[in-house]
């Protein structure tokens, strides 16, 4: 099985007890998720975060409408949690999120361990570019929401999806 990773890090200018808690929020990954997706959380909320949680989503990808099932596996506020995909499209998904203090703000980072059904081909024309443009999106909306001044707004280190075998 081939593992892929996708990076980034978005810096926001708010206190990291403030990120924190929009992200344990699960309605708010409705918020950060594109509307080509069309992505709905079934599980019944409010539903509060924390580990052993499971959430059930439903969302189409390329129209071709699926389910996924996640259970955060590690919960340690407000500096990081790990959501793993238990049912889903992937063959692998592991999300890493982490909120670390930098520069009077939080730095926001999304550390993705993937593997897709269909190989490098399909991961090359169809899951990179995707994950790219869900990435972007979700920072645009945070930049939105946490940074509507543009305050020194800026991406730092975020990379392509890279592949190891």
């Amino acid at each position: 099985m081939r593992i892929h990773r996708l990076e980034t890090n978005l810096w926001l200018p708010q206190p990291r007890d403030r990120i924190f808690e929009f992200f344990a929020n699960p309605i708010n990954l409705e918020r950060l998720t594109p509307d080509w997706l069309s992505f709905k959380i079934l599980t019944k909320l409010p539903a509060e975060l924390n580990e052993g949680t499971v959430l059930d989503y439903r969302l189409r990808i390329h129209g071709l409408p699926l389910k996924w099932q996640s259970r955060i596996t590690d919960w340690k506020p407000p500096h990081s949690f790990v959501d793993r995909q238990i049912k889903g499209p992937y063959r692998l998904w592991i999300h890493e999120h982490t909120f670390t203090e930098a520069a009077g703000g939080t730095s926001v980072g999304d550390h993705v361990q993937y593997s897709v059904r269909g190989g490098m081909l399909v991961n090359r024309l169809l899951v990179a570019p995707d994950l790219q443009r869900i990435f972007a999106y979700r920072h645009r909306v945070l930049q939105l929401i946490f940074n509507p001044d543009n305050k020194m707004a800026q991406t730092i280190d975020s990379k392509e999806p890279s592949c190891e075998p």
